[in-house]
């Protein structure tokens, strides 16, 4: 019964048209302004951009601040090599070695639960300022449409997780879309962030990379 409510919530807010994520169809309900404060593509492109580094920046100070980098990666490290162990094992058929790491999976389950909560307890932090600048800052200052790309980026069939706009939206003079292949504002922000997310992390230590 509970979990029924919640399904309903999440499809009500998050996949219903006009929902949270109205905007990724790239329709009327699209994330950004008709008359934006900041315009200009150019200058626009790269204002999105330092506000995905400047959120970026925010998430891994609070990361290194809540997380003990150390402790984290050592526990990845050994719950990988024991994942990699036992895949080694069951591949040889080894029965032997498969009953002698079974023997430490409750306390590999006690790891990676550990590690998931180590993860989480950042997010608590960062998520509420993020969801506000995204929904009632970015909208605001900047327009739709923020750049242009010179090939489409809808690699996902479907019109749900639209990147860019495609020849049909930009011929309908009522949609948002000015151009095919323009970047939504959303998609835009989106690539910015995932792009500087590694370098800010190696930068700041708090990588999940245990190379």
């Amino acid at each position: 019964m509970i979990l029924d409510s919640i399904f309903l919530f999440l499809d009500s807010i998050f996949l219903e048209e006009g929902g949270m994520f109205g905007f990724l169809g790239g329709g009327h309900g699209a994330l950004g302004s008709d008359d934006p404060i900041v315009k200009g593509l150019i200058l626009t492109a790269f204002c999105v951009t330092g506000f995905g580094i400047l959120l970026n920046l925010f998430n891994a100070a609070v990361r290194k601040k809540m997380v003990d980098q150390t402790k984290l990666k050592r526990i990845m490290k050994e719950t990988r090599a024991w994942q990699k162990e036992r895949m080694a094992a069951m591949r040889s058929k080894d029965q032997a070695k498969i009953n002698e790491l079974s023997k430490k999976s409750s306390y590999m389950n006690k790891m990676s639960m550990e590690m998931m909560q180590m993860n989480m307890r950042p997010m608590m932090i960062t998520f509420v300022p993020l969801i506000l600048i995204f929904y009632l800052v970015l909208p605001v200052l900047f327009s739709h449409i923020v750049a242009l790309s010179p090939v489409s980026l809808n690699v996902i069939p479907g019109e749900f997780f639209q990147l860019t706009c495609t020849a049909e939206q930009a011929a309908d003079t009522e949609n948002i879309c000015t151009k095919e292949n323009a970047l939504y504002l959303w998609a835009w922000y989106f690539l910015s962030s995932i792009a500087f997310s590694g370098i800010i992390m190696k930068l700041t230590k708090t990588s999940m990379d245990l190379s």
